[in-house]
């Protein structure tokens, strides 16, 4: 698999080598070795997600407390998205700007987002299916979200406005001007100290 750094650090893309015959496709969509030579250390996963969702819906932006917060790999098993990392730690270089990954069930990529990272798609397909495997499980209390819709964020979700389905929990969160002010987002130092200390566990 080839493993790329997006423009907003920490997060990466994964492309996997598929072998394909006349039976059909195998890949190995998740390498816990190659992951943890890239980002320095492993990943202990506590819990797996699947979506379903029909095209237009936007999950997200959500984010959860740092520490532990809730790092992500993501993928697409059927169908498309356009999966978003968006930078929310406070005093980053690149606070408040994102970067992007096509998942889907013909290159099926996969994207790594870590802790203290924003995180949103929107369905390119109907029945599109994401499953991601995170770090932490849910907790209500310490999960959060931003509003998708955000002007000053400008994800480009590459689907006409109107045709967007978002839940009430979604339209409902804050703006990232907001959420800043009230003190509600981790900061780039938090997250670097909490990354510190999962390398030094490794």
């Amino acid at each position: 698999m080839q493993i790329r750094e997006l423009k907003i650090p920490d997060s990466y893309e994964i492309t996997p080598k598929q072998f394909g015959d006349d039976r059909g496709v195998f890949l190995e969509w998740y390498r816990f070795d190659r992951l943890e030579e890239t980002i320095g250390h492993p990943l202990s996963l506590a819990q797996a997600n699947t979506s379903v969702s029909k095209r237009g819906v936007v999950r997200g932006i959500h984010f959860a407390d740092v520490p532990p917060s809730q790092a992500k790999y993501v993928t697409a098993t059927h169908g498309s998205v356009i999966d978003f990392v968006i930078d929310i730690r406070v005093g980053s270089p690149t606070f408040g700007q994102w970067d992007s990954v096509l998942l889907d069930d013909v290159d099926r990529r996969a994207i790594y987002i870590s802790e203290g990272l924003g995180h949103c798609f929107v369905a390119l397909s109907d029945d599109a299916t994401v499953s991601y495997l995170v770090t932490s499980p849910f907790n209500a209390p310490r999960e959060h979200g931003i509003d998708p819709l955000d002007p000053e964020v400008a994800l480009d979700f590459g689907i006409d406005r109107e045709a967007l389905l978002l839940s009430p929990k979604d339209t409902d969160a804050p703006s990232l001007a907001e959420a800043s002010a009230s003190g509600l987002l981790p900061t780039w130092d938090e997250a670097r100290a909490y990354y510190d200390s999962l390398n030094k566990g490794n």
